[in-house]
């Protein structure tokens, strides 16, 4: 290809939607707008709201410097004798413009949402919606800011559409706003699902599944998640409602989530564990979201038996967190032999059997 111009435009369209719509290979290289401001948006861990506050304004400012972008670099691609030709066109004068005109009326508008320490903001308008009568919005922020520091949050997707979920809000990143909702004012739909086949090797497709936010105050935009079907366990056990399935979307769940939901229905087969009366059940170390709520007894065969031993531990865990250690400690490879395998006790290492798992009542 001879032409400059033309090599130009190509190369500056495809590193211009590289920019917008970032793949990993520009992510792990830096060259985005998180990374190349990096000083200026402070840390998201530590201040979550203000940081996305700060970042969505400069990606908007970056982004609509492109246009501009484009019309210096056609002006040094082009030959002396064309130089001439974009000072008379009324076709680029008209386009120089919009390209001078669109990142100063952005300008303008960002200046606005500085205003009043970026009380006019979106995402600040947003947070007003759920402040109390004698707050504000920072104090949402702050609420907001707490929560994303903890480590049990449900966190998923690329940083352009990323799922958060915290004890009490239901958050996506998108590039450039931040939809926030609270999770007990919102109702759940799975609406979609879609199969894509990363690789003709794989015998099943990778599932993503898109779930609707409706929100109950009139004044929060409705918004969608999107997530891989292999997390959807994980987002139901850290939301506090449940997700209506309106069209029957078949989930493909992962290996281990299939094998926890075998797990429950086994063990609340079992034989169970009656509490004594003067013994209190204190939170699961595993998850501290529930009580526990599994005592480990030796019932499968005679006490001096088998390979199964006795575990003379309290109740420590819940059904869910007992399910997770016992797939854990599974060969992965052989996942038929998994509902048969004896495990150490988390706590004691004493061997124990599924059988051998009993719910406390």
């Amino acid at each position: 290809m001879n032409n400059p111009e033309a090599v130009f435009t190509l190369l500056y369209v495809v590193l211009s939607f590289c920019f917008v719509f970032t793949p990993t290979e520009f992510r792990s290289a830096g060259l985005t707008v998180q990374d190349l401001l990096a000083d200026q948006l402070g840390s998201e861990q530590l201040a979550f709201v203000h940081y996305h506050i700060r970042r969505t304004a400069a990606t908007l400012v970056a982004h609509s410097l492109l246009p501009l972008g484009y019309y210096a670099g056609m002006c040094f691609a082009s030959s002396d004798e064309k130089n001439y030709y974009f000072l008379v066109s009324w076709g680029w004068i008209i386009y120089l413009l919009v390209a001078v005109l669109t990142p100063a009326v952005v300008s303008l508008i960002v200046l606005y949402w500085s205003s009043k320490k970026w009380s006019n903001h979106p995402i600040a308008r947003s947070l007003a919606y759920y402040a109390l009568p004698q707050s504000s919005w920072r104090a949402v922020a702050s609420s907001i800011n707490i929560e994303f520091r903890r480590i049990d949050k449900f966190a998923s997707g690329a940083p352009g559409a990323r799922v958060i979920v915290t004890d009490t809000w239901v958050m996506k990143v998108t590039t450039y706003h931040v939809h926030v909702a609270q999770q007990q004012d919102i109702h759940l739909t799975l609406t979609e699902s879609r199969q894509h086949e990363l690789c003709p090797d794989l015998s099943t497709p990778v599932q993503f599944l898109t779930i609707q936010v409706g929100v109950i105050n009139p004044r929060i935009t409705p918004f969608d998640i999107r997530l891989n079907s292999t997390e959807y366990g994980e987002l139901r056990e850290k939301l506090h409602t449940t997700i209506r399935n309106a069209h029957n979307v078949v989930i493909h769940q992962s290996l281990s989530d299939m094998f926890l939901d075998t797990f429950k229905i086994q063990v609340e087969l079992n034989q169970r564990y009656h509490l004594s009366g003067n013994q209190e059940l204190e939170s699961c170390i595993g998850c501290m979201q529930t009580a526990a709520n599994i005592k480990l007894v030796k019932i499968c065969m005679e006490p001096n038996d088998g390979e199964c031993q006795q575990c003379y531990c309290r109740p420590m865990w819940c059904l869910t967190c007992m399910g997770k250690w016992f797939a854990s400690r599974q060969d992965q490879q052989h996942p038929e032999t998994w509902l048969s395998n004896r495990v150490p006790c988390p706590t004691c290492r004493s061997k124990f059997c599924i059988l051998d798992i009993s719910i406390v009542c």
